[in-house]
């Protein structure tokens, strides 16, 4: 069994916990705090694993923890429809859908304000209006 298959073979939470026991600095006990605040915050999203990063997901994609280089990102995949008014959105801010918050090892969190984001973005989008 090569390095795929045995990795098709794991759950998004295994496949998680390995990235997160391959992180040696800040990032990893940053990472574990932010996805347990998601999971607490909506825990009736789906964890999945897409694109070398976990996702959660509810009638599709809502929030993704993505591990970088010198940074963590919570990508939030319709996040321009999202109220932000505590402006916590700081990266891909010219992206048609999606918006992102960059996670350095200095960045303070309002998380009072990042939960009400994610109980936003995690919400069932409305049906659209049938036209009569």
């Amino acid at each position: 069994m090569n390095n795929s298959e045995a990795q098709n073979e794991q759950t998004p939470s295994q496949m998680i916990a390995n990235q997160i026991a391959a992180l040696t600095d800040w990032r990893k006990e940053r990472y574990v705090h932010l996805r347990d605040l998601i999971n607490s915050t909506v825990p009736e999203l789906a964890v999945e694993w897409k694109w070398g990063t976990a996702v959660w997901s509810r009638q599709g994609n809502v929030v993704a923890l993505g591990v970088f280089k010198d940074h963590l990102k919570l990508n939030f995949f319709r996040g321009a429809e999202l109220p932000d008014p505590h402006h916590l959105f700081n990266a891909g801010l010219e992206a048609k859908a999606s918006r992102g918050i960059d996670i350095l090892e200095q960045s303070a969190i309002d998380e009072s304000a990042l939960r009400d984001l994610l109980r936003a973005a995690a919400a069932p989008k409305a049906a659209p209006e049938k036209k009569k």
